[in-house]
């Protein structure tokens, strides 16, 4: 029996991007233990995960470096054979390092990658999507087969958002971490104004809240509802699933509709899919101004504001580029 480790302790896409290797590592050594270390705050994505055996949650907002080295000691003592991360910073290049894990993995950025056994290269824009590079890491002790992110709601998911699947409905999230990855609000309201014939479920984090109900009070929507506080990461995964459509930011919930193989529309504002965030699902699209614009992208990860003031790569985007699809 091999005990694997696996670490991203970083946003909760990321670690639906990591998920992949839960899946293939499960398949490739089935009588392995699998565990993962996660931020405080993403744990709830893997309730009764069917394949990890434990999940290590860090604390960062709170006596961060004490709780890293408590987390350290308890994988000091599960002695893995194992130790794959997915980050390339140092904290957890750190807990690589320290964590007498008989075999290291990582990425060749990171600065503790002097101490990992099996290295990869981390190249980004080329149009590699996150979860192949993910997957690198362990080509050497598996093979080259792709995996998709996978997530499991559970019945009680299933039964918590039963009453809101009655009739067709599209979810919507609208809210973004970055200002320049966000659809503009007014945008938002001018997309749901078009879909009357459809029940409109506004989702995300509670923090995304106020912005929902904004959107709710401009809109002339008669059947829309904000869900933002009512759901958990996995009520959101089983109601998106059986969604006429998604649509999403470059951001979390575009993974969560991956995960869960549901209709999705992604809206790409400064980000470019080129990155290799895209959607996966079988039935994915993705939204972007049609002209080229010389300052897009403006970064990996998005901005506060539009570096040039226009934001005209979500401003030109067009109405009918999103409900073309339906």
């Amino acid at each position: 029996m091999k005990k694997i480790l696996i670490i991203q302790t970083a946003f909760i896409g990321d670690v639906i991007l990591a998920t992949p290797l839960i899946e293939k590592l499960y398949d490739k050594f089935p009588d392995s233990k699998i565990d993962f270390i996660l931020r405080k705050g993403n744990e709830k994505l893997f309730t009764n995960h069917p394949k990890l055996n434990k999940v290590f949650v860090w604390n960062k907002k709170q006596n961060k470096y004490k709780n890293l080295i408590k987390i350290l000691k308890q994988i000091r003592s599960n002695r893995y054979d194992y130790v794959i991360n997915l980050q390339r910073f140092a904290t957890s290049g750190f807990l690589t390092f320290l964590s007498k894990g008989k075999i290291k993995i990582g990425f060749d950025k990171n600065p503790f990658s002097f101490s990992y056994n099996i290295k990869t290269k981390h190249i980004i824009g080329n149009g590699t999507h996150e979860t192949e590079r993910n997957l690198s890491l362990i080509d050497s002790i598996t093979d080259n087969t792709k995996y998709l992110p996978r997530l499991y709601p559970e019945p009680s998911n299933l039964k918590k958002i039963k009453k809101y699947t009655t009739q067709k409905y599209i979810c919507i999230a609208p809210a973004s971490v970055w200002f320049t990855k966000q659809y503009p609000k007014h945008k938002w309201i001018e997309l749901i104004n078009a879909l009357q014939e459809y029940t409109i479920y506004l989702i995300g984090a509670p923090s995304d809240n106020d912005l929902c109900n904004e959107i709710i009070s401009k809109s002339t929507h008669k059947n829309i509802s904000n869900l933002s506080t009512e759901l958990s990461f996995l009520d959101s995964a089983a109601l998106m699933k059986t969604a006429e459509m998604n649509y999403v930011n470059d951001s979390a919930p575009l993974h969560i509709a991956s995960a869960v193989n549901a209709n999705v529309t992604a809206v790409y504002c400064s980000t470019i899919p080129n990155f290799g965030f895209g959607p996966l699902s079988d039935n994915s699209l993705i939204v972007e101004v049609s002209t080229k614009l010389t300052c897009r992208p403006c970064g990996l990860h998005g901005k506060k504001e539009c570096p040039k003031g226009h934001f005209n790569c979500a401003e030109k985007i067009q109405l009918n580029q999103l409900i073309k699809f339906l």
